[in-house]
């Protein structure tokens, strides 16, 4: 396992490191039995930072990880969680506001059995009512948080890298982190647009999603996908490729990903240990000269000349399905 230092917070994170929607009904059913045998397999093969939040299962995926480390030494690992992104329905999705992340900052250490998290993140800030805020209401509890002993540091996570740029910039609360996803991919590589950016700024950078979500998968997608069918349809042709050559779109995709300069951690999600096991043996091994030949192939039939993205998609869609449950 490689270990990066995380901007100037001083952990030294594993190259790979553990996502929590995995334990939950996101990308698949729950099962605890096969989460806390993913869990403890990991950090026995050097794994030795957990992402999770409130939003993964509504609390499933803190209480679950909380229980599969009860036993395990707290200097062992490092952990991320965060606050912003709450319950499943619309008008109770978000809450930037001060009450709500005080709340939530707590409730996540009693679901996580914690004493502290290392890094407490604000959570899809594109979908607060105004930076202003986050600015002014979230980020001041998380300081205070800091101060308290609840948390070490402070991060932002978001899809748009603009806009968490202009927090880092604005903000008078330290950002020691920011976490971007699928933004780091065979179809949409921009996060290397801005990496030196925020290296100079000593703000670590976190990647999650190496195969956007599943749409650089032979198995394709989630229903809930918010990429337009035209992504996914170029996504399912590059699948369709890979099948053909037999090969498994994801490896080469995850191996594009960790390859890319300027990512401290790149946060997987796992379905079991198997598919741990086999990211990070891509990691330390590299692709066959087969993988290797079929990744060149789908770089130029399919993702060279374009980038794919679902920008401006998923704020007008959560606004729309907000006016439907006021205006019932």
């Amino acid at each position: 396992m490689r270990y990066n230092e995380l901007g100037d917070t001083g952990m030294k994170v594993s190259h790979i490191g553990l996502g929590g929607a995995a334990f939950s009904n996101i990308y698949g059913t729950y099962d605890e039995k096969r989460s806390f045998e993913l869990i403890r397999e990991s950090l026995n093969r050097g794994v030795n930072y957990l992402e999770t939040g409130p939003w993964y299962g509504q609390g499933s995926s803190e209480r679950t990880i909380g229980k599969a480390l009860k036993d395990v030494p707290r200097s062992s690992f490092f952990i991320g969680s965060k606050v912003g992104r709450y319950e499943k329905e619309p008008e109770k999705m978000f809450d930037f506001s001060a009450e709500k992340t005080e709340a939530g900052m707590d409730n996540t250490l009693a679901l996580l059995g914690l004493d502290y998290v290392d890094l407490i993140q604000v959570h899809d800030v594109t979908f607060a009512p105004d930076i202003s805020i986050v600015l002014k209401e979230t980020l001041p509890v998380l300081e205070r948080a800091v101060r308290d002993g609840k948390a070490r540091y402070i991060g932002i996570a978001d899809y748009d890298i603009d806009l968490m740029k202009e927090i880092v910039e604005e903000s008078e609360v330290k950002i020691s982190t920011v976490l971007s996803y699928a933004k780091s991919t065979l179809f949409d590589n921009r996060l290397q647009n801005y990496t030196n950016y925020f290296k100079s700024k000593r703000v670590g950078v976190i990647n999650a999603a190496a195969t956007g979500m599943g749409l650089l998968s032979n198995k394709g997608p989630q229903p809930w996908h918010p990429a337009s069918d035209d992504v996914k349809a170029i996504c399912k042709r590059a699948s369709d490729y890979c099948k053909s050559k037999n090969v498994e779109l994801a490896r080469i995709a995850s191996w594009f990903t960790l390859n890319q300069p300027g990512i401290d951690v790149n946060i997987c999600g796992f379905f079991n240990v198997e598919q741990m096991v086999d990211t990070l043996e891509i990691l330390d091994s590299g692709l066959s000269e087969h993988e290797k030949i079929v990744l060149s192939e789908i770089q130029t039939r399919f993702f060279d000349k374009v980038t794919l993205h679902w920008d401006d998609v998923e704020l007008p869609a959560y606004k729309a399905e907000l006016d439907k449950v006021i205006n019932k």
